[in-house]
């Protein structure tokens, strides 16, 4: 017990020494920003670039030459972060007089009357999610995920319900192309136990199966069951609209994977069930809108942004929100039109109402070349 006493002593000792060290750090890096305040209004009036490539190599080198080589990268990160965080300091300060505007006021939830589209064919997992969602409104299908967003902008239906990611195997990537391209809103989300099936007509075996239809995702994600079958695989637009075309084919030779749901609405037998690679699959569906809808309750905020074509820049894009204690619940990358650039859209947990939470999106915009906040939610 003793040795344990006088080890907790020593390492106190060493603890007030980091603390007197840390105290410096503190008032040194405070005189530092200081001066970042007095060089952006020296850029302001003189029209002269927030960011300064070579002159920040310049300083990332000195500092690392005069520590010991094997301090030499965090000495090179530390520097990097301090003028990342000068850089912001600057730019905030520079747009200090514009108050973020990151989202329109919320129209109110429609409850009557309520028109919902989403992409497939009778029986889709999208039926599924638009049914879980709007149990009482009209729900119609629609052949792409574009049309759904067309029908939305066009006013033919109030809500689209699209996939936007799988639990196994990711991102859908045209939904969130389509999100921006469109200017629509995230107004709600919602997961859907994906447990597909392989079906067929009533009188076919598995040992007539020569051809089986399916959207890509239905076969990534049934990849095991598929792997030793000697099947032609056909992409359709959805599972929904696959177990349509097996049900129309001649003879008994053509399945599909999909829902029992699907295999319902086209007189269709299970062959196979549950046939994907994992038993959680699952689904995430997200409603669109032409227009925000988010209250006090809403803990969801999805936003787009693109950061500059260089070293450290995403680092830079999401460091607000480590220094705030946002939580970052997922980050997905899309390629842009311009070559080697990427759009990224990612979530945080918080509301559009809470200051700290606005602050740091104002942070976060205020170092990426572009930013969007696309929409505040709850996840039902």
């Amino acid at each position: 017990m003793a040795k344990k006493k006088g080890e907790d002593k020593e390492i106190t000792v060493y603890r007030e020494v980091v603390d007197g060290i840390d105290r410096e750090i503190v008032k040194l890096f405070e005189r530092r920003m200081l001066l970042t305040k007095e060089i952006s209004d020296y850029k302001v009036a003189h029209n002269i670039a927030v960011y300064d490539p070579d002159r920040e190599k310049a300083i990332t080198d000195a500092a690392a030459a005069i520590v010991d080589d094997e301090l030499g990268g965090e000495v090179t990160l530390l520097m990097r972060t301090l003028m990342a965080l000068g850089r912001g300091y600057q730019r905030r300060l520079m747009f200090a007089s514009e108050a973020p505007d990151f989202l329109p006021n919320p129209q109110p939830r429609k409850q009557s009357n309520v028109r919902v589209v989403y992409q497939g064919a009778p029986g889709a997992w999208g039926e599924h999610a638009a049914v879980k969602l709007y149990p009482n409104a009209q729900i119609d299908a629609a052949e792409y995920f574009e049309d759904v967003f067309r029908k939305i902008k066009d006013g033919e239906a109030d809500y689209g319900v699209l996939p936007i990611e799988n639990s196994v195997t990711g991102a859908i990537g045209e939904t969130y192309d389509l999100l921006r391209s469109y200017g629509c809103y995230i107004v709600a989300r919602t997961w859907i136990d994906v447990r597909h099936c392989l079906i067929a007509k009533p009188d076919a075996q598995m040992r007539d199966v020569r051809e089986v239809y399916s959207h890509p995702e239905g076969f990534r994600q049934c990849r095991r069951f598929l792997w030793d079958k000697p099947w032609d695989l056909v992409a359709t637009s959805n599972t929904a609209v696959a177990a349509a075309k097996a049900a129309s084919s001649e003879g008994l030779r053509t399945a599909a994977i999909g829902s029992r749901l699907a295999a319902e609405h086209n007189g269709l037998a299970v062959l196979a069930e549950d046939i994907m690679d994992s038993e959680k699959n699952r689904t995430s569906f997200v409603v669109i809108a032409s227009h925000p809808e988010y209250d006090k309750d809403s803990d969801l905020i999805s936003f787009s942004f693109s950061a500059a074509h260089r070293s450290g820049s995403l680092c830079e894009a999401l460091l607000p929100f480590t220094a705030a204690g946002v939580n970052l619940t997922r980050i997905e990358s899309r390629p842009s039109a311009s070559p080697q650039t990427y759009r990224f859209f990612a979530e945080i947990n918080g509301n559009i109402a809470d200051p700290k939470v606005v602050d740091t999106l104002a942070h976060a915009a205020g170092v990426t070349e572009y930013f969007e906040v696309i929409g505040c939610y709850k996840q039902v």
